[in-house]
């Protein structure tokens, strides 16, 4: 079940969710919007390897905006820090921003319980696009777990994402055993 705005406010207000800053005209009929933060970040190696560290190279998007190019994958990150404690997160797109060619991430929309982060985008576009920081670039969707949680994200030992920040992380593959 997804929750309504009246849920995502009792789950604030129970601490079980966190959206740091919150600004009430954000929240939907069940939804709630984050924006692009000021950083991207480029992967600096055209070919990837999944099993080695791929680095990033990061920038502030400037007041003017930035233009994004096909066939380039950008991290971005949100501006706001989320916790979310009793709910499963879906971090969608804005159908703005879809319209607009832009997808902002390409597999890793669900969060877990216990996720308390920024949220890293993987943005990509179909043509070029300039974006800007502080726009609206998509939206957390809640749903209701049912059953006991074992294993909240925030306390897993092996958990790669954990380190609160409000830049984007690249990929953390190459910590696996594979």
């Amino acid at each position: 079940m997804i929750l309504s705005d009246k849920m995502i406010l009792l789950g604030i207000e129970k601490g079980e969710i966190v959206i740091d800053p919150f600004h009430a005209d954000c929240l939907g009929t069940n939804s709630y919007d984050v924006h692009l933060g000021k950083y991207l970040a480029v992967y600096k190696d055209r070919v990837l390897d999944a099993r080695r560290h791929n680095e990033i190279e990061l920038f502030e998007i400037p007041e003017e905006g930035y233009v994004l190019n096909p066939g380039t994958l950008y991290l971005g990150v949100t501006e706001e820090y989320t916790e979310t404690h009793a709910a499963v997160p879906f971090l969608e797109g804005k159908s703005s921003v879809g319209r607009l060619g832009i997808d902002i991430h390409a597999t890793a929309g669900k969060g877990d319980v216990g996720f308390c982060n920024t949220w890293t985008l993987e943005i990509s576009c179909t043509q070029p696009v300039r974006v800007y920081r502080g726009m609206p670039i998509g939206q957390l969707i809640y749903f209701e777990v049912e059953g006991e949680i074992v294993n909240y994200y925030n306390t897993k030992k092996n958990a790669k994402y954990n380190v609160r920040t409000d830049k984007p992380v690249e990929s953390m593959m190459w910590k696996n055993k594979f």
